[in-house]
């Protein structure tokens, strides 16, 4: 087993505490992530000091009263934050989220005994070595997410930590233990308690990691619980040459083959989440989608009102959403066109990516459209390097200009317009001289 290796930071930690007589380890994630050589993203210790003798401890320190009801002080060592918490006990949960109070305890191994999953419940001390009641190192050895103790009163008594376990999965590629898993899935419907700011996290974390798509299908009915709508898609047989698989299926290949961006996964996810209400037949029995794309809009719109999510990501989202079935050509024209509609040439590349994803999820006689995609990247580059127009604030003119020719009111917007369609069609190149010579030519002496 390897030794973890202490920085002087962490050092002081250690030695203030255990100086003044109190025990200090380091415990949960940031233990589980130094044993799989990952680089954890929080320094977090345990120790038997109340908050009060720790506050007496790091008195000469910066300390910031995280979480003092429950025991938990951060203390600021040259402008590291470390939590230091106070072994515990947990009271009552009553809102399947948070205890109602905590007990202080002086033995780590109860303090271990509370938390989620074995693999979260070591301790290490550079004297001791690590403490592991639950065998969180061998869950480890073995790729395994496993309640600490008994499923139903871990998972009873902190619902998230049902998302928590399939993130974790998705997140190191491990499998959920089988009692674990089957208490996920009988105690699913207490997600409802959980708040959407909560799930929204557990979300984003799952999605964008390599093994998400495989967490979204194999659970979908848990997801479902806080994401009804999705539900829809299980099992929905498109019935359509293009497609090899139900909707669902089809969904998560595609999110298996997307950029791990938020935005790109998040799109992926939800864009043909309005198919089942739009599915047709024709005379040939084939199935046809039509207006699904803006089924899917309006269904996301709301899923993410509900769940609170943020203007930005939303907006983007909905906007790749409505866009993802267009039929894009592979033409300069085109693309600086495109540009101006979605509002910018980031948005252009993140589109052709949730197409490039939503293909991979399709039937394989739609390999071809690779071959187009590869065409509309050099055309982008080409737009880049060449820093072409495509929106009105990247014209050579202004309103200023438009309007030291003589022009005022809805003049000035309209020709401002009219020369950008102008460079876009190619007609003109943007510069100033070239573009107030053609705007008199075609507009002020008609």
């Amino acid at each position: 087993m390897r030794e973890i290796e202490i920085t002087n930071e962490m050092k002081i930690v250690f030695d203030t505490l255990n100086n003044a007589g109190y025990e200090c380890f380091l415990v949960g994630g940031c233990v589980r992530d130094f044993l799989l050589n990952k680089s954890p993203n929080d320094i977090d210790f345990t120790t038997n000091a109340t908050p009060d003798e720790m506050k007496e401890c790091f008195k000469n320190f910066n300390v910031i009263e995280t979480g003092i009801k429950h025991g938990t002080l951060t203390v600021i060592i040259n402008h590291k934050h470390f939590e230091i918490t106070t072994y515990r006990i947990d009271g009552e949960y009553l809102d399947n989220r948070r205890p109602e109070n905590v007990i202080f305890v002086n033995d780590i191994k109860n303090d271990l005994a509370r938390r989620d999953f074995t693999i979260n419940a070591i301790a290490y001390n550079p004297s001791i070595g690590f403490i592991d009641c639950f065998n969180g190192i061998d869950d480890l050895k073995k790729g395994l997410i496993c309640c600490v103790n008994e499923p139903m009163q871990r998972l009873n008594e902190d619902a998230l930590r049902i998302l928590r376990a399939l993130r974790f999965s998705a997140v190191l590629d491990y499998k959920i233990e089988p009692l674990t898993e089957k208490t996920c899935f009988k105690l699913a419907h207490l997600l409802k308690n959980i708040s959407v700011e909560r799930v929204v996290t557990e979300l984003y974390k799952t999605i964008i990691q390599p093994n998400g798509h495989k967490i979204i299908f194999d659970y979908i009915d848990i997801w479902g619980v806080v994401i009804p709508e999705l539900l829809k898609m299980k099992n929905f047989n498109q019935r359509n040459p293009h497609h090899v698989h139900d909707v669902l299926k089809h969904t998560c290949v595609a999110l298996n083959g997307a950029v791990k961006d938020l935005v790109i996964c998040l799109t992926v996810l939800f864009h043909d989440i309005g198919k089942p209400d739009t599915f047709t037949l024709d005379e040939k029995g084939n199935g046809h989608f039509y207006g699904h794309a803006l089924k899917s809009v309006e269904i996301t719109r709301n899923i993410f009102e509900r769940l609170k999510i943020d203007n930005f990501t939303k907006n983007q989202v909905l906007t790749l959403i409505k866009y993802h079935d267009l039929d894009l050509q592979p033409t300069e024209k085109y693309i600086k066109k495109l540009c101006y509609k979605l509002g910018n040439l980031e948005m252009v590349k993140k589109l052709i990516l949730v197409q490039r994803a939503d293909n991979f999820g399709q039937a394989p006689i739609h390999n071809e459209r690779i071959e187009k995609f590869n065409q509309i990247d050099m055309i982008i580059k080409k737009i880049e390097q060449e820093n072409l127009s495509f929106s009105l604030k990247d014209l050579a003119v202004n309103g200023n200009d438009i309007m030291n020719l003589g022009l005022s009111g809805k003049e000035v917007g309209e020709s401002l317009n009219f020369l950008l369609d102008s460079v876009l069609n190619d007609e003109v190149k943007n510069e100033k001289e070239l573009l107030i010579n053609y705007l008199k030519k075609n507009k002020l002496n008609k």
